[in-house]
Formats: C-alpha cells, sequence, structure tokens
C-alpha cells in the first residue's frame, strides 16, 4: 500500500498554493516562532519556501544564522566519502553509475585496497568517513560490505590515527539485513528518496530495485524497528519542483519523529551535477537557482533545528561558504567520488566518478578556508563512541544542548589536527581560533577541563572527548 501517511502530496500541493502570500506580519510570526527552537508546521514551512522579496529573504537567512547559531556555534563537521564498489542494478537517469552506463570502468575494491583508501583518508586528518558503493548485491555484499567496515576501523597510519566513525550510505535493506547491520560500529544509516513526487520517482527509476517508490520510503521505518540508533535521509534537487520536495523531507522528519521519538540525524540536500551517460543531469527537469538554494537550506534549519544538514563537494567553494551561516553543519572535504579516488588522485591518474565536483581543493585547503572565516573545523565522533545517540542524542539536541559537548570536543579533534597534519600557516591561524573559542564555552568546569586536555594533546595524548 502507498505511504500516504508519510509523503500526502495533496497536502503539500495544497499548501504551496494556499500559503504564497508574502504577508509581511505573517513571515514575521513564523520566524518568530522558529526562534524558539521547536520548528514549526508545513503550512508555515510553505509560507517561507514562496518567498520572494528580497527583505523578507533576508529576515529568514538572518533567521536562519541565529538558529544555527544558537544550536551549532562556529563548528563544521568534516568527513570524507568513501566509495568501495560502482557496480549498480539500478538504472537512475541521473548518476553516473546507472547500469545502462556502459562506458563506465566498474570495480569492486579488494579489502587490501579498501585498507588503501583509508590510509589516504587518514592522511588528509579525516577521523570520520561515510561508506558508499553502488546498489548492487551480487557483486558488493552486505557481508563483503562488514568486512570492509571492519577493514576500515583497523587501519592505523604513520601518526596512530583511526576512523573513528564510520556513516553509511548504501541500498535499502530487509528487517534481517538491518538486523545483522545494527550488530556493527557503524553511526548515521543514511538512503536518499532522491525525489518524493510519486510520478517523478517512476520516470527517475525506470528500473532495478529502486524502482520501487514505497520500499524505499520505508527504509528508514524498517532501520528503527531493527535495531539502528542513528538516521539521515535526503533529497537530490533539480529532479521536481524544490519546494516540494523540502515540504516532503520535512514530512519525513515529522513522520519519523511521531513514529519513533528520533527525527533524522542529519539531511543531505544536493544539487544535481553532471555525470556521464545521464540524461536527467545534462539536462535539468527543475534547476534551482542559487537564490532558491540558499533560501531552502535556511528553511530547513529553520524547520528542524536539531538535525544536521550536510553540503557536498558538488557546490563551488563559494556556495558552500555562503551556507555555514544558513544552515550547513556538516561538509565533505577532499572527496573522491570513485572506487580507488583516493589513490589515483595521489598518483595524477584520471578517475570516472559517480558525478563532477565543484569544490575541488584538498582537506588542507579547505580546513584553512574554514579556520579563517571563523569556523571551528570538526573531527568529533564523541557522541558516537560514548552512546549518545538515537533518543539520547535528539534529548539533548532539540533544545540545543548538544553543543555544550560539541563545542570543546570540536577543539580537542582540531588540535590533533593541527599538531599531525596541518602546515605551519593553518597551525598559527587555528591556534588563534581555539584560544579564542575556547572563552565561548559557558561552563566553567568543562572550560577548564577543555583547556587540560589541550594541555595533554599537546604533550601527545590524543582521542580526549566529552
Amino acid at each position: 500500500m502507498p505511504n500516504h501517511n508519510i509523503i500526502d502530496e495533496v497536502q503539500i500541493n495544497n499548501l504551496l498554493q494556499t500559503c504564497n502570500k508574502t504577508d509581511n506580519q505573517i513571515i514575521d510570526d513564523i520566524l518568530q516562532r522558529a526562534l524558539e527552537l521547536n520548528g514549526i508546521d508545513l503550512g508555515d514551512v510553505a509560507y517561507l519556501l514562496n518567498i520572494e522579496d528580497y527583505p523578507n529573504l533576508e529576515k529568514l537567512f538572518d533567521t536562519a544564522n541565529k538558529i544555527k547559531e544558537e544550536i551549532y556555534g562556529k563548528r563544521l563537521v568534516l568527513f570524507a566519502p568513501l566509495y568501495i564498489s560502482n557496480y549498480c542494478s539500478n538504472n537512475c537517469m541521473y548518476c553516473g553509475f546507472r547500469v545502462e552506463n556502459k562506458e563506465l570502468s566498474r570495480r569492486t575494491l579488494t579489502i587490501d585496497e579498501i585498507k588503501d583508501e583509508t590510509r589516504y583518508i587518514l592522511s588528509q586528518g579525516h577521523k570520520r568517513t561515510l561508506m558508499l558503493m553502488g546498489e548492487h548485491h551480487k557483486n558488493c555484499s552486505l557481508g563483503y560490505f562488514i568486512e570492509a567496515i571492519e577493514a576500515v576501523y583497523s587501519v592505523k597510519d604513520s601518526k596512530g590515527s583511526s576512523i573513528r566513525r564510520i556513516n553509511l550510505e548504501i541500498a535499502p535493506l530487509t528487517d534481517e539485513e538491518f538486523k545483522k547491520i545494527s550488530l556493527v560500529p557503524i553511526g548515521t544509516y543514511t538512503v536518499f528518496q532522491e525525489t518524493y513526487h510519486r510520478e517523478t520517482y517512476k520516470t527517475m527509476h525506470p528500473s532495478g530495485n529502486k524502482s520501487d517508490y514505497d520500499w524505499r520510503i520505508s527504509t528508514m521505518d524498517r532501520a528503527l524497528e531493527n535495531g539502528l540508533n542513528d538516521v539521515g535521509i535526503g533529497a537530490l534537487f533539480g529532479l521536481y519542483d524544490y519546494r516540494f520536495e523540502v515540504l516532503s523531507l520535512i514530512s519525513h522528519a515529522q513522520h519519523l519523529d511521531r513514529k519513533f521519538n528520533i527525527g533524522p540525524h542529519t539531511i543531505s540536500i544536493p544539487r544535481i551535477r553532471p555525470a556521464t551517460n545521464a540524461p536527467a543531469s545534462q539536462n535539468i527537469p527543475y534547476q534551482v537557482s542559487d537564490r532558491d538554494f540558499r533560501k531552502l537550506v535556511a528553511v530547513l534549519r529553520c524547520t528542524v533545528p536539531y538535525t544536521g544538514m550536510i553540503l557536498s563537494t558538488r557546490e563551488s567553494i563559494e556556495m558552500r561558504t555562503s551556507l555555514f551561516n544558513l544552515g550547513i553543519s556538516q561538509i565533505s572535504a577532499g572527496s573522491r567520488t570513485n572506487p580507488g579516488g583516493y589513490k589515483q588522485a595521489f598518483a595524477k591518474m584520471e578517475d570516472e566518478s559517480q558525478f563532477a565536483m565543484n569544490d575541488c581543493r584538498s582537506s588542507g585547503e579547505v580546513i584553512q578556508d574554514v579556520i579563517s572565516q571563523g569556523y571551528v573545523p570538526s573531527f568529533c565522533t564523541g557522541c558516537y563512541r560514548i552512546g549518545r545517540v538515537g533518543e539520547d542524542f535528539m534529548d539533548l539536541a532539540k533544545p540545543g544542548l548538544i553543543k555544550l559537548h560539541c563545542l570543546p570536543n570540536a577543539l580537542l579533534t582540531l588540535k590533533e589536527y593541527l599538531i599531525d597534519y596541518a602546515d605551519d600557516e593553518t597551525v598559527k591561524l587555528g591556534d588563534t581560533l581555539i584560544s579564542t573559542e575556547i572563552e565561548n564555552i559557558p561552563q566553567e568546569h568543562t572550560r577548564n577541563k577543555t583547556i587540560q586536555y589541550l594541555q595533554r594533546i599537546s604533550q601527545g595524548e590524543r582521542d580526549l572527548y566529552f
């Protein structure tokens, strides 16, 4: 049966048609409610999405910035994606991995190759990774994937560093498969619906298991019912009206919160980028302008203030920078989007990626730029490793209390990076930022302990966290 209890297309379309007045008082009232950090309802969201005039856009952006500051402060979590296979049985019209792309060189990394890729990721200073593979169980089984996870965790680099958190973005699983993966030490499990609009979904996914809309949208229910703690959702913007997709993402988030008392840990918001032999990526059906992209990020931050928002290297340097203060809290850096891509990049070999990137800087360049703008690059994995997951995490995240742990942990992991991986200029910038941000830790006990931990890190200790 269709999951109308998750996405009600009739309701969403009605809201977009009826909540379309740019009434200053209505907008002001909605934004004032958003500042209470309890989220806003779908009707409010529709009003914000329909804003077109500059003054109200500015008020929306200012509100989103205040909410971002209140919940996250100046922290930006960094990660690197790790693709281990590009075999796929689906035929997504926007993806370079689609089964009908016969020009793509297919491969599944060996366990030794996965370890090599992990070493390259660690050499950039990363402590968390997002593991991905194409949706093809024959060439990349769940058993192999679990072995790959164990392999990544086993690697240490020359500094003694290792990956501390692995998030997953893989095909929807069955109940039994979720029970198996729940026994593995993973972070957030993510599946994109891609588009929540049924007719568009059907057009964009003509064949493969992914063509089943209802099976895919029920993925997070199965995940949470079978032992997983944290889940992430996402839409690929450009397939359909961005306003419909935002309202659908929020509907999905609200459904999870109602049913499990756990909203999505993260929401991902990529825009379509060109990909080889992927028709929809060459002729984007619903191109999202830069202005509308900034607007949708701000609207999401106002609506789900507690949820991490992820931005990839699909976006340009300028766009990524402009979104930091509108709601983005996690970014990838130094990314490669094909199996073996990190080793190939270091060897200056050509690669074949899932999509074209816009921000091709190294992790070091991204991190220095982030610091220079006054943001704190964070490699923190404290919540996951101390057990603050699921409802426990949400109990702290929803009222904005999580930053009491996040800021100290971000500073500690930044100090590790500065000592182990940074160049001299980044060290100077980073140490100055740490000195400034320590004063923003409100609790004296935590502030003093952070200072002690920083001294211990300077003396050679690692992996200290709250």
